[in-house]
């Protein structure tokens, strides 16, 4: 038992490759535990390693679909989901830089109170962690090209170029934002806020459908749902929005110029798949 885990450290310590370990008896588990992913299969020799690893799996057939179908969507799930929290958070850090500097670097928050509970929560959270069910291809198509696995041992879902494209992305939409809302905005400051944070929430909801390449019922219903929420919260904030300026045809207009100018080609944050059919 002691040799199988002392080969895996050997091929990660002279490759420097991540390294999958399979077994099912009980002399596998060290071999299991020395590897960076242990997949055990259930036998007649007991359940010690499928107990010991990471991934337990019934019978030797199912290894291709958990690698090739499940652990290329956890993957690629986990980068989109990662990378647009880091978007939410640092749109809106961006859009209160551009206050400050705008006011002298004054400490006055462009968000108050419920504003940012709310957004951190019903008004972009149920969307955002919904981009765990999409899929960019169906789990037969990936079994029958195994090439679409290799997208992912090149990490472009997630790499230092995605991060730093969505952080380039962020900053872009937060500046055009904030500064839209700033020169569009007409004599009181409640309403730079009704403008800015509901382009910024639409913002958000649409970066998720324009993100999404296979749509999933319970998408669609966190999308809804959400953006029913956000309006019908805006009769009951009356100390944030103006009630009488939000239901005018200018409100209106501002908001939808601000939102159209927030998208960079689609390419341009979701990393394009070079396998062709």
């Amino acid at each position: 038992p002691t040799q199988k885990a002392h080969i895996v450290k050997l091929l990660q310590h002279h490759t420097g490759k991540r390294t999958c370990a399979i077994g099912d008896g009980g002399n596998d588990v060290s071999m299991i535990q020395a590897a960076d992913c242990g997949i055990g299969i259930e036998g007649k020799e007991g359940k010690q390693a499928s107990l010991a690893a990471d991934f337990s799996i019934t019978q030797f057939k199912h290894i291709g679909r958990l690698l090739v179908v499940h652990g290329r969507n956890s993957y690629k799930r986990s980068a989109a989901l990662g990378q647009f929290v880091m978007h939410r958070g640092l749109i809106i850090s961006t859009m209160q830089a551009v206050f400050s500097s705008v006011f002298y670097f004054a400490s006055v928050p462009l968000y108050q109170g419920f504003l940012m509970v709310g957004y951190a929560t019903i008004y972009t959270m149920f969307p955002v962690f919904s981009l765990v069910l999409d899929q960019d291809v169906k789990p037969e198509m990936a079994l029958l090209y195994p090439e679409l696995y290799k997208d992912l041992t090149k990490g472009r879902s997630l790499s230092f170029k995605t991060f730093l494209i969505w952080v380039l992305i962020s900053i872009y939409q937060g500046g055009i934002l904030m500064y839209g809302a700033l020169l569009l905005f007409e004599s009181e400051f409640v309403h730079v806020v009704a403008i800015s944070f509901t382009a910024l929430i639409l913002t958000e909801l649409l970066m998720v459908a324009l993100t999404i390449r296979t749509w999933h019922w319970l998408m669609i219903v966190a999308e809804i749902f959400s953006l029913c929420c956000y309006v019908a919260s805006l009769a009951f904030l009356n100390e944030y929005f103006d009630v009488a300026f939000i239901t005018t045809v200018t409100f209106l207009w501002k908001v939808s110029a601000i939102t159209i100018q927030m998208y960079p080609r689609r390419g341009c944050y979701t990393p394009r798949n070079d396998f062709k059919f």
